[in-house]
């Protein structure tokens, strides 16, 4: 395949972001060149076999049998729908998507062979007239007559994406052409004075329409896209209980309660909300439009600021999979989906290239490392669906596999494909080019570049804040490299060719402005103590305890990690101990654990009434006990036990 050198979003020229992604993107060594070979080679390459099991590739196979001339297709089958979704074809899309930036970045045959047979099937499923949703196809209903639960435009978004990577990947338009021609159709029934005049009840096709406009220059699909982001808000989906939801969510489950220019907060199915103001980023950068650009940023910030866990995580409610009140941020009943986190991403990466602000790739460093990552099992081959702060070692979970231990595969698999065409596509989250230079949103070793200069980067991160960044082509003339200090680091050090730098971040922003040469060397040491993190008084689930983070790494207390396997929550942290970085390249995949001290809570107060007086000590045991704290993205790898972020603090209440 030819490799087209590009990502999920791609500005066009005309677009007003100040940042652009770079078009040279090459992650070679490190974290995450480890995550992703696991994702290549396991998750990846096993996905068409899961797809396969769960009936996803069949229901493509019938649809296509029923349209078919001249015989039906290669092992096709007449049956009907198989699966509980309407949407079950939107893991294929996802999947789909994931092997094309894979194919892009690391040529595969095998992989390239199993996308065409997929891309055919595809095509081959598609109704004269552009349709495509093979639920509906098959029996189902009536299309375009279940918008609130239906996800017709939710898959349609994910088959767009799918082809635009396809494009993007191979140069060809085969696939290209099965989402335009679906497009099309979408766009001569959904509008005013149309067949259908509303919106789709779990936004996603914004994004895909505006990168399709992106791809092809049809204009009529970023005003489609225009179309659907301010039609919602406006009461215009059924709201009543149908398809076994026996409880009506409400206008607000699906966003579909305010208008976005006028929302003021984020709320609802936490995915949702996230993928609507993703696209509702992607037209602001792209026409410029000031009231959707101000509407992002006080969302973001709402999000951010009230609505997010310290992972980075999203959505406090397993009732509907939503954001909860401001604030509302319970460890150990946190829903956190894998795909919210995701969608946090995409949000943010959309306003980090709308604004050239690095406070969003703050975030997407917290949610990457953290949030989304402890999603993928270090096997590649199990997942979590919601990612909890807090488990119990005497957990009582609702039955399903919608619980906090990692599984195969999911009912409701729309998490597994996902993480697969995040980390597919991860190179193109790290560095951007501006009208000034290269800027490094996220560390990891490879090989980034653009508009006049390319660099290799060298670093160990997460695991050591030392990035060493060395020039590999530069035009003639003054370029700036700016270089992203992350918001949890308070002591760093600059150096060029050697000689330290006394400039100081601003904005988040080193930049090294210079008449760059090859060989040049640019070296980032970012001091990286372990540190002790405590949440604002009004999220009041872990009002007295305290987080262990180092760098970008939140960190998490496993009971098999315990002396004795003690129970996590049998154990009150010590504040005032010293704390230590241990590097254990046996465990986990290689991670760095922290020590620290705490106390093992008396018999009588882990067995006896819960209460005490104001200002008397918590009983605890005299000696304290070691502890072990690991990388809360690498927990519940093996097997079952308690699990604890946040931390009760030892130190006794002192009255006046």
């Amino acid at each position: 395949m030819n490799t087209v050198l590009s990502g999920p979003v791609s500005p066009t020229p005309g677009a007003v972001s100040p940042l652009r992604p770079a078009a040279m993107a090459r992650v070679e060594g490190g974290f995450w060149a480890e995550r992703r070979r696991v994702n290549a080679e396991v998750s990846l390459a096993e996905g068409p076999k899961r797809l396969e099991a769960a009936g996803n590739l069949a229901n493509f196979r019938a649809a296509a049998l029923l349209r078919t001339e001249g015989g039906p297709v290669p092992g096709a089958v007449p049956t009907g729908f198989a699966g509980d979704f309407q949407f079950q074809d939107s893991d294929v899309y996802k999947w789909l998507e994931a092997a094309c930036w894979q194919v892009a970045g690391s040529p595969d045959d095998e992989l390239a062979a199993e996308v065409e047979t997929v891309v055919g099937l595809i095509a081959a499923a598609q109704r004269e007239d552009g349709y495509l949703q093979t639920y509906y196809q098959l029996g189902g209903g009536e299309p375009w007559t279940e918008l609130g639960w239906g996800h017709e435009l939710y898959c349609a978004g994910h088959l767009m994406q799918a082809a635009v990577a396809h494009h993007r990947a191979t140069g060809s338009d085969r696939l290209l052409e099965v989402a335009r021609r679906l497009a099309d159709h979408i766009h001569s029934v959904f509008g005013p004075g149309k067949q259908v005049d509303t919106v789709c009840g779990h936004p996603e096709v914004e994004t895909a329409l505006i990168e399709l406009y992106r791809t092809t220059s049809e204009r009529h699909y970023l005003d489609l896209a225009r179309y659907f982001i301010d039609r919602r808000g406006r009461g215009s989906l059924s709201s009543g209980a149908d398809r076994g939801h026996d409880r009506d969510p409400g206008p607000e489950f699906w966003q579909d309660h305010t208008p976005v220019r006028e929302a003021t907060e984020v709320v609802g199915h936490a995915v949702r909300q996230l993928y609507l103001l993703a696209g509702a980023a992607d037209f602001a950068a792209e026409t410029g439009d000031p009231e959707l650009r101000t509407a992002v940023e006080r969302l973001w910030l709402d999000m951010a600021t009230t609505k997010t866990y310290l992972t980075g995580a999203v959505g406090s409610r397993h009732d509907w999979e939503a954001f909860g009140d401001a604030h509302e941020l319970p460890g150990d009943r946190a829903y956190a989906e894998t795909c919210a986190a995701i969608a946090a991403i995409h949000f943010s990466w959309r306003m980090a290239l709308l604004t050239g602000e690095a406070r969003y790739s703050d975030l997407i460093e917290r949610t990457l490392f953290n949030g989304f990552l402890a999603g993928a099992g270090l096997d590649g081959r199990t997942w979590l669906y919601v990612n909890p702060l807090h488990h119990r070692a005497r957990s009582h979970e609702r039955p399903g596999d919608q619980t906090a231990h990692r599984t195969p595969w999911f009912r409701c698999a729309c998490c597994p494909p996902n993480v697969m065409r995040l980390l597919a596509s991860l190179p193109h989250y790290i560095a951007t080019t501006g009208d000034d230079g290269l800027y490094l949103h996220q560390y990891a070793t490879g090989v980034y570049g653009g508009d006049g200069l390319t660099v290799r980067v060298a670093t160990d991160y997460p695991w050591d804040g030392t990035v060493t960044v060395a020039v590999e082509e530069a035009t003639t003339g003054p370029k700036t490299l700016a270089l992203r200090v992350p918001a949890w680091c308070t002591r760093y050090t600059l150096a060029l060719n050697g000689a330290v730098l006394d400039g100081q971040a601003e904005s988040g922003w080193l930049r090294v402005t210079h008449a760059f040469v090859r060989g040049d060397t640019v070296r980032l040491d970012l001091a990286m103590p372990p540190r002790l993190t405590v949440a604002a008084s009004r999220v009041d689930a872990v009002r007295g305890c305290a987080a262990i983070e180092r760098g970008p790494l939140v960190y998490c207390l496993e009971q098999t990690d315990q002396t004795g396997g003690l129970d996590p929550d049998d154990i009150v942290l010590d504040p005032g101990a010293p704390m230590a970085v241990n590097r254990q390249p046996g465990l986990l995949g290689g991670v760095s654990t922290v020590s620290a001290v705490g106390h093992l809570l008396a018999a009588d107060e882990r067995a006896g009434w819960p209460y005490r007086p104001l200002g008397t000590e918590e009983p605890r045991s005299g000696e304290g006990v070691g502890l072990t704290a690991v990388p809360y993205y690498a927990w519940a790898n093996r097997g079952a036990g308690g699990m604890r972020v946040w931390l009760p603090l030892a130190a006794p209440l002192r009255l006046p």
